[in-house]
């Protein structure tokens, strides 16, 4: 039992590694809101797990992505988003919004990302 949690702890550590040095290999615009975003949701929901999906930063729940963040340059897009996904409880009557342009962070834009983290694991 001690083992297999061990074992857990350093898959999880190992997966974040690898977001972490996926987030270093990004253009400095991506990056550094790459950089802000893993900081707002291991803050915001600390029970999220760091996974890549697709080659890019996520946070997953039992397994299941709830947010990621999607570089503008991997994409060649004008700018980044953060998403969300099926797993996350963001309803909100007949329609919501399940991703968001990303340009620069604010403080305000800060708040708001980690209240919407916060409502999507709840």
């Amino acid at each position: 039992m001690k083992e297999h949690a061990r074992e857990q702890k350093n898959a999880a550590a190992a997966a974040e590694q690898d977001v972490l040095a996926k987030i270093a290999e990004m253009p400095e615009a991506d990056r550094v809101l790459a950089e802000r975003i893993h900081e707002i949701v291991r803050t915001a929901a600390p029970d999220l797990a760091p996974k890549l999906w697709y080659g890019m930063p996520a946070y997953a729940r039992d397994g299941k992505v709830v947010c990621h963040f999607q570089s503008a340059e991997k994409f060649k897009s004008r700018y980044a988003t953060l998403g969300f996904s099926d797993q996350a409880a963001l309803d909100e009557g007949a329609r919501w919004p399940t991703a968001y342009a990303l340009k620069e962070l604010t403080a305000a834009d800060e708040q708001l990302i980690s209240a919407l983290v916060k409502k999507a694991v709840n």
